[in-house]
């Protein structure tokens, strides 16, 4: 069985107040971004075979026995008496980006093998699941947009209007770790909840709609906030980075051709339209 891990982007990100136990309570808004997505094929073996694990595309940073993809699998091998699978990763969506594709291949491991094995898990016990597994899998499992709140696992259905629209994302060659996104950060609730901003066109975002990591995630990796800059200067009716990064994605009002303005970057476009369900 073969499936696509599509990625996401965030429409604003506040991060609000620390929580007792560690995390932060965050608002923002998740956008699935089906056009960019990796490709997960699991095939299931004899029950005298091992487990197997390939990926091939861009380079996975972790080791394999932390990748969110087998840990899904252990997960719900230590409830279904699962048989050992083959699994092929092919890598699309990059790393260290803030697109969520480590998660979204996690999320997708999990559907596969429900639907392949015949599980019968409900999409409230798949949501449990996946929360396991990281703040931003459950988002994966049914893969809308989403108003999110407290650590990313309280998920709202936003249905908006957004005319066709020319969607690029530029990510540099950086890597920004989690723990640097967060350093000197200061919780604040904002003037304005991103529900009341998602109603109004992009061009109107830039004022309301603001990402808290880019405060940090700036000053340490100037070059990331070149990149958004530029993307404003091309044109871009909003630009933000996503996520804690190192992604910046810009929505244009047409086409546009990028490859000369970001060597070295990676690079994706398309046009994508949101219209209310």
């Amino acid at each position: 069985m073969i499936s696509f891990p599509n990625a996401k982007i965030n429409i604003g990100l506040n991060v609000i107040e620390k929580r007792p136990d560690g995390f932060h309570n965050l608002e923002s808004i998740f956008i699935p971004i089906l056009g960019l997505y990796d490709v997960l094929e699991v095939i299931p073996l004899t029950k005298n075979e091992k487990l197997q694990f390939e990926s091939s595309g861009l380079q996975i940073g972790a080791k394999t026995t932390d990748n969110l993809v087998i840990k899904a699998y252990n997960l719900l091998k230590n409830q279904f008496a699962l048989p050992p699978v083959k699994i092929h990763l092919h890598k699309i969506i990059p790393s260290g980006a803030g697109l969520g594709g480590g998660s979204s291949d996690a999320a997708f491991m999990l559907k596969m093998l429900n639907e392949m094995f015949k599980l019968s898990i409900e999409t409230p016990e798949l949501l449990s699941l996946a929360e396991q597994l990281g703040s931003d899998c459950p988002f994966f499992i049914e893969n809308e947009c989403v108003y999110v709140t407290e650590k990313g696992q309280i998920m709202e259905k936003v249905d908006f209007f957004l005319p066709t629209s020319y969607f690029v994302i530029v990510k540099p060659p950086i890597h920004v770790p989690t723990k640097d996104a967060f350093a000197n950060i200061i919780p604040q609730k904002p003037e304005k909840s991103l529900l009341e901003i998602i109603g109004k066109l992009p061009k109107e975002w830039k004022n309301f709609a603001k990402n808290d990591f880019e405060t940090t995630v700036f000053e340490k990796y100037p070059e990331i906030e070149k990149i958004k800059n530029e993307l404003y200067h091309l044109g871009a009716e909003f630009a933000s980075m996503t996520g804690s990064g190192s992604a910046v994605f810009g929505i244009f009002p047409h086409q546009i051709d990028l490859k000369n303005q970001f060597p070295n970057c990676f690079l994706w476009s398309d046009y994508i339209r949101f219209i209310p369900k």
